[in-house]
C-alpha cells in the first residue's frame, strides 16, 4: 500500500497500552503471608541457587539480610556475577526469616534481576522481577519503604522489557514507577520531574502521544521551576514537548516549542543543538506547507554544522524531501547522495539517529522509485541495528518496508521472512493494535494468496482488516481494501459465501461514501457479479480480476 511507508515514520495514532498478566511458576511460601494466602510466582528452576563449596560449613554461611547486603556492595561495584550470585544464595534464608511475599525477598529479586539484565540474562531477569513486582504490588503502596522498593523494581522491569524489545509492555511498568515516586518525592523535585519526562519519552516511543502530552506537561512545569526557563534542561523537555505535538498533529504549537529552544541554544552558543533543533523547525515548516522556510533553515545548518557531521547529512536528507516534493528528484539525489557520503565514511556515537537517517533516505529513494537503492539502504539499516534491542521499533519499521517493496518487485520468497519479523517486533514495540501493524498482515496475506496458499491468506486478511478497521473506521479505503482482499482470498479457496459475505461488505461500505467513491462502488458491483458467476461454476467466470480500482494502483 503506497501509505505504509512514510506511515511508519510519521505515525501518531495507538492504542490504550494494557497491563499483560502473568502467568505464575508456584513455590512454596516457606511462611504464609498475612492476610491472604498466596504462591509466590518465582521459577526457581531459571534461578537457581548455586551450591555451596563444600569445605564451607552450615554453621558458617551468613544469614540472608547479610547476604542480600553484600549483593547491594557488589551491584554498586558492577561486579554483576557476583550480585547475582549471592542474591539467590539470600532467597532461601530470607523465606525462611521473613516469608516470602515480604519487602526483603522483592529487594533481592530485584538485586537478581537486575544483575541478570546486565549479565545479558534477560529471561532471568524477567522471572525475577515479576516475581519481585509481584510481592511489592501486594502490600500497601502508601508506605515509604514499599513504594522506594516498588518504583526500583518496576523501573528495572522496564528496562529489562526495553532490551528484549518489548516496548509496549515496559511502559506500564514506568508509569507504576512513577505512581510510587509521587508517593515518595516531591510534588516539585527534580527527581519527579525526571520521572515525569521519562514516561512521557517511553509514551512517545510506542507512539501513544494523547499520554505522554500531560505528563510532558508536568515535566516541563517542574523543570522550568527547578532550573528556571532558559535552562537546558528545560530545552530538552521542550523538544520533547514538541515531538509530541508533532505527532497529535498540532503542528503550530511544535513549531512555537522549537522556536523557543532554538532561540535559547543559541543564546548559550550550542551549536550542534542548535542544528539539530533548526532541523526539527524545518521538518515541522514542511509539515506547515512553508517549504521555502524550511530550505532556508536548512542553508544556515548547512553552513554552520562541521563537513562530516552527522546534522550536515540530516540536513541535507530533509532537504532532499522538500525537493522530492517539489518534484526536483535529480536535486533530491544529489542531496542524499552527499549525506550518504558522509555516514558511510564514519563511525557514528548516536546509533539510533544515524539508523533514522538511513531509514529517511531508503524512503525517499523507494518515492523516486529507485526500488533497488532504498532496499540496499534498508539492509544497511538492519545491519546496523543488528544486536541493538533498543532499537527493534525501527528495525520493525524497516523489515515491513522491505517485505512491501519485495512484494512490489516480485521477490514473494524473500518478502516473507521480512514481514514474519516486521510482525513481531511491531507487536511488541507498539502493542497489538498499531495500525502499520495491521498493514504488514495485510502483506504478508497478500504473499501467501501469491503463492497460493489461501487458507493462511485468509488469517492474516483478518488479523489485518480487525486492526486497520479499528484504526481508520470502515468507510476508509484501506479498511475497504483489507476486506476486499479477503473476499478475494476466500473466492481462492473456493469458499464463495464467505467471499460473497466480504464483498457485499464492500459494496455497502462504498454506497455509503457518497458521490467521490462511484468508480469504486462500480468496480465492487463487478466483481460481486463475477463472484456469483463463479460460484454457479460458470466456466467464463473471473474472480479475483483486477480486483483491486484502477486509482489504487495507480496511486501506489
Amino acid at each position: 500500500m503506497r501509505r505504509l511507508p512514510k506511515s511508519l515514520l510519521l505515525a501518531s495514532l495507538s492504542k490504550p497500552l494494557l497491563r499483560c498478566s502473568r502467568e505464575p511458576v508456584p513455590l512454596p511460601l516457606l511462611r504464609p503471608p498475612p492476610p491472604v494466602q498466596r504462591i509466590l510466582p518465582f521459577a526457581a528452576r531459571a534461578l537457581s541457587a548455586p551450591a555451596a563449596p563444600p569445605e564451607v560449613a552450615p554453621a558458617a554461611q551468613p544469614n540472608g539480610l547479610e547476604l542480600m547486603q553484600a549483593a547491594e556492595l557488589r551491584e554498586a561495584a558492577d561486579d554483576h556475577q557476583e550480585a547475582f550470585a549471592l542474591a539467590i544464595r539470600a532467597l532461601q534464608p530470607l523465606q525462611a526469616s521473613h516469608g516470602g511475599w515480604s519487602l526483603p525477598v522483592a529487594r533481592t529479586l530485584r538485586l537478581a534481576g537486575a544483575a541478570a539484565s546486565r549479565l545479558g540474562r534477560l529471561s532471568d531477569s524477567l522471572d525475577s522481577l515479576n516475581a519481585a513486582a509481584d510481592i511489592v504490588d501486594a502490600m500497601e503502596s502508601g508506605n515509604a519503604e514499599v513504594a522506594t522498593v516498588g518504583a526500583a523494581v518496576h523501573e528495572q522491569l522496564a528496562r529489562t522489557k526495553t532490551a528484549m524489545g518489548r516496548r509496549w509492555d515496559a511502559v506500564s511498568n514506568l508509569m507504576r514507577a512513577l505512581e510510587l515516586k509521587a508517593v515518595l518525592l516531591d510534588q516539585g523535585s527534580v527527581e519527579l520531574g525526571n520521572a515525569y519526562k521519562d514516561v512521557a519519552e517511553a509514551y512517545t516511543g510506542v507512539l501513544a502521544f494523547e499520554k505522554a502530552l500531560p505528563l510532558c506537561h508536568k515535566a516541563l512545569e517542574i523543570t522550568r521551576n527547578q532550573f528556571g526557563g532558559e535552562s537546558p534542561e528545560v530545552a530538552k523537555v521542550r523538544q520533547l514537548l514538541a515531538t509530541v505535538y508533532v505527532g497529535l498533529n498540532r503542528n503550530d504549537e511544535a513549531l512555537e516549542q522549537n522556536e523557543i529552544v532554538r532561540m535559547l541554544y543559541e543564546k548559550l552558543g550550542l551549536d550542534v543543538e542548535l542544528s539539530l533543533v533548526e532541523i526539527d523547525v524545518a521538518s515541522v515548516l514542511i509539515l506547515l506547507g512553508r517549504s521555502e522556510e524550511a530550505m532556508d533553515v536548512l542553508k544556515k545548518v548547512i553552513k554552520r554544522a562541521g563537513k562530516e557531521s552527522e546534522e550536515r547529512a540530516l540536513a541535507f536528507v530533509v532537504m532532499a524531501s522538500i525537493l522530492c516534493i517539489q518534484d526536483r528528484s535529480a536535486d533530491s539525489k544529489r542531496c542524499l547522495e552527499i549525506a550518504r557520503g558522509i555516514l558511510d565514511m564514519k563511525v557514528s556515537v548516536s546509533p539510533g539517529r544515524v539508523a533514522q537517517v538511513y531509514a529517511e533516505m531508503s524512503m525517499l529513494f523507494e518515492s523516486m522509485i529507485e526500488f533497488e537503492v532504498a532496499l540496499c539502504l534498508m539492509k544497511k539499516t538492519l545491519a546496523f541495528l543488528n544486536g541493538v534491542s533498543e532499537m527493534e521499533h525501527i528495525q520493525g519499521s524497516i523489515s515491513a518496508r522491505m517485505g512491501w517493496l519485495l512484494l512490489k518487485t516480485e521477490r514473494v520468497d524473500e518478502a516473507v521472512p521480512y514481514l514474519v519479523t516486521a510482525i513481531e517486533k511491531l507487536k511488541n514495540c507498539f502493542g497489538p493494535l498499531h495500525f502499520g501493524l495491521g498493514f504488514a498482515y495485510k502483506h504478508l496475506g497478500d504473499a501467501y494468496l501469491a503463492m497460493d496458499q489461501p487458507q493462511p491468506a485468509v488469517k492474516y486478511f483478518t488479523i489485518a482488516k480487525d486492526i486497520i478497521n479499528a484504526t481508520y473506521g470502515p468507510k476508509h479505503e484501506d479498511s475497504i481494501e483489507a476486506i476486499q482482499c479477503l473476499a478475494n482470498a476466500y473466492g481462492v479457496m473456493g469458499n464463495y459465501k464467505a467471499a460473497m459475505d466480504c464483498q457485499e461488505q464492500v459494496v455497502d461500505a462504498y454506497e455509503s461514501c457518497g458521490p467521490g467513491a462511484l468508480e469504486d462502488l462500480k468496480e465492487a458491483r463487478r466483481l460481486r457479479y463475477q463472484l456469483k458467476l463463479k460460484a454457479r461454476g460458470l466456466p467464463h467466470a473471473v474472480f479475483p480480476a483486477n480486483s483491486l480500482p484502477t486509482k489504487f494502483q495507480n496511486r501506489e
